[in-house]
């Protein structure tokens, strides 16, 4: 038997804690997780146009009695900002999934301001940040957060360092 990738353990835990409907803005970095979503017919992918779309969508699928799953990258949590506002005031439960830009290895120079913004974004907005630089931490980080948001009804967002996703090369 092969070891399960840190890519397997995130859909494994969405699918062990009942995740319905999984919301995403297409992501190089999500892209295991958003194939397999879309795969199975137990879960709901919902391809978003923006990201803020996504903290809606998560608010509604609590009121409907699903959970949901946001999966965004770093550089989409300033559009969401504004739409944090939703979580604290009707403290919906909520958890993101953010996959890192602007750091190891970035060659792209607009992706690293808001790659330093992202913890201090979500823990001005009330989100709490947790997060995973070594593949070994995934799982266990992720399994955290969803205790936190899925049963103390807490906002979570776990960050996928750059480092554990790899660094893009364009020229390859």
């Amino acid at each position: 038997m092969t070891e399960e990738t840190w890519q397997e353990s995130i859909v494994r835990l969405m699918k062990e804690r009942g995740v319905a409907q999984v919301a995403y803005v297409p992501d190089a970095g999500h892209s295991h997780a958003i194939r397999a979503v879309e795969a199975d017919p137990e879960i709901e992918a919902v391809v978003l146009t923006t990201e803020e779309e996504g903290v809606a969508l998560v608010c509604g699928a609590h009121l409907g009695g699903d959970r949901a799953v946001l999966l965004m990258q770093s550089s989409g949590v300033g559009n969401c900002v504004n739409m944090f506002s939703l979580l604290t005031a009707c403290q919906f439960p909520f958890l993101t999934l953010v996959t890192m830009r602007g750091e190891y290895a970035e060659f792209h120079p607009w992706q690293v301001p808001m790659g330093r913004a992202v913890p201090e974004a979500f823990e001005m907005m009330g989100v709490k940040v947790m997060r995973a630089d070594k593949a070994e931490d995934v799982a266990p980080t992720i399994a955290a957060a969803m205790t936190t948001a899925f049963d103390a009804n807490d906002r979570v967002a776990v960050l996928l360092g750059q480092k554990l996703i790899g660094a893009k090369n364009w020229n390859e």
